[in-house]
């Protein structure tokens, strides 16, 4: 991590990225594109997840969360930024000459060879089915069917541990600590993903928020009493409720919001640890 000498009082406990080992070279044109952006918005344009919006522009690295092409060995050609993503992004140059981004492991390197396949060398970066991966491996960007793509644990730092295989199922400890069963068949990739240290980072100041996009949050009890269930009453109040609620009105802290019906939930085999 970088720490910045205190000149001013922001500066004094700001803390970010150093950016060593990473490649210096431009993102990859065939694989980037315009990003356009609806912060907090749904399909019809209202606002669904308010105080979004702003932030610096970005580039969008399409990564290859598949990693399709089997049997076909590649080769690390960069470790690279991603404006995006939490964790860093790898270049991978393949065989056949086809050039793709994925996300990159903690302990890989430029140089260094990766490949899919059903049953791969156990090193970081390469990807196999989950019956093939031994116990206790730690694994990311974990299918929840088979085919579908990556759509697990691909933030900053993530790893499931693979704990146990039965009647072509698979246990898994997820960071959250839930164990969740996935069937054998579905691909993970090895290792635990990069930058490890973001959630060290310290922001420092406003500003630095507002690049990210995300702008002031108010208070609800600051707000009128048609703005929110706080809100109103002279000089500091109490929030007048007896169960703590959204802007909306729902009742929150402690509430659970799975749904009881939902057809994944035979799949959890242990909620999260509070």
């Amino acid at each position: 991590m970088k720490s910045y000498s205190p000149t001013t009082p922001s500066r004094r406990h700001m803390k970010g990225y150093d950016f060593s080992g990473l490649s210096k070279v431009g993102p990859l044109r065939s694989a980037t594109k315009g990003l356009i952006r609806s912060w907090g918005r749904n399909n019809k344009g209202r606002i669904t997840s308010k105080y979004r919006g702003g932030g610096a522009k970005r580039l969008y690295r399409e990564i290859d969360f598949k990693q399709n092409k089997l049997n076909i060995p590649g080769k690390i050609f960069s470790i690279e930024y991603d404006p995006n993503r939490t964790t860093r992004i790898a270049r991978i140059n393949y065989a056949d000459g086809d050039k793709r981004y994925i996300l990159a492991p903690q302990d890989i390197k430029v140089g260094d060879d990766v490949i899919t396949a059903e049953k791969a060398p156990l090193r970081p970066g390469n990807r196999m089915k989950l019956k093939n991966i031994p116990q206790g491996s730690m694994v990311h960007n974990v299918e929840l069917r088979p085919g579908q793509g990556g759509r697990l644990i691909r933030s900053a730092g993530g790893a499931a541990t693979v704990l146990a295989s039965e009647g072509g199922h698979v246990q898994l400890i997820m960071p959250s600590s839930e164990t969740r069963t996935i069937s054998g068949e579905s691909y993970a990739s090895l290792g635990q993903l990069s930058n490890m240290e973001h959630s060290s980072v310290v922001l420092g100041k406003a500003g630095r928020t507002r690049w990210l996009g995300r702008r002031p949050k108010v208070r609800g009890t600051v707000m009128n009493p048609v703005d929110h269930p706080y809100g109103g009453g002279e000089g500091r109040q109490g929030r007048g409720t007896k169960r703590p609620k959204t802007a909306q009105g729902k009742i929150t802290g402690g509430r659970k919001t799975r749904n009881k019906k939902k057809k994944s939930n035979k799949f959890i085999v242990r909620r999260r640890t509070k």
